[in-house]
């Protein structure tokens, strides 16, 4: 938990580090380790609803805490309800701005110039296809889009006219069904 603040930040890789929050305002979070920058994103965030006032404020306290101070958030316009111009985050105005085509992303900024972009899991995603999808984004050197990542975890429907994507681990493993047998990596 971040000190002096009632949202809990869960932080990794693995599945089992969020599959069910902590309590209701728990932020479920996952960053690139090494913050290298080097794939199309640099985490994800799996919010609990649609509500920006509500979601963004526990948000931005951890990314401060690990970032430092956020100055402005770009937001996905048809995900969100009423986004407002800024809100005012532990005594800090943050700037937010909206865009149609961003597509399950977000884009954080500190400094002028210095920019994270997040992949933004469906508050209705299920527990393990949001794992999945989070540990895939946040996976050092990732090049997938976030339609791509939100399709191949079941997140959300598959991309129309592409080819048909395998359902994947929080690992990026294709997943097998057999008849009579569980699903299992391939």
């Amino acid at each position: 938990m971040l000190p002096n603040h009632s949202t809990a930040f869960v932080w990794g890789r693995s599945p089992s580090l969020f599959p069910q929050p902590t309590a209701p305002s728990a932020v479920r979070l996952t960053l690139e380790p090494t913050l290298a920058r080097a794939g199309m994103f640099d985490g994800a965030w799996w919010p609990h609803s649609r509500d920006v006032r509500a979601e963004l404020p526990g948000l931005i306290t951890a990314l401060s805490a690990h970032l430092g101070a956020i100055l402005r958030v770009g937001l996905d316009q048809d995900a969100w309800d009423d986004i407002p111009r800024s809100l005012t985050i532990d005594g800090r105005v943050v700037h937010i701005g909206w865009f149609t085509a961003s597509d399950d992303t977000m884009s954080v900024t500190r400094g002028l110039n210095d920019h994270f972009m997040l992949l933004v899991v469906p508050p209705w995603a299920t527990a393990p296809a949001a794992a999945a999808a989070m540990a895939m984004a946040a996976r050092t050197g990732n090049r997938m889009p976030a339609a791509t990542i939100l399709a191949a975890t079941g997140t959300t429907p598959e991309i129309p006219d592409a080819v048909p994507l395998p359902a994947v681990d929080a690992e990026g493993q294709r997943i097998q069904e057999a008849e009579g047998r569980a699903a299992g990596p391939v």
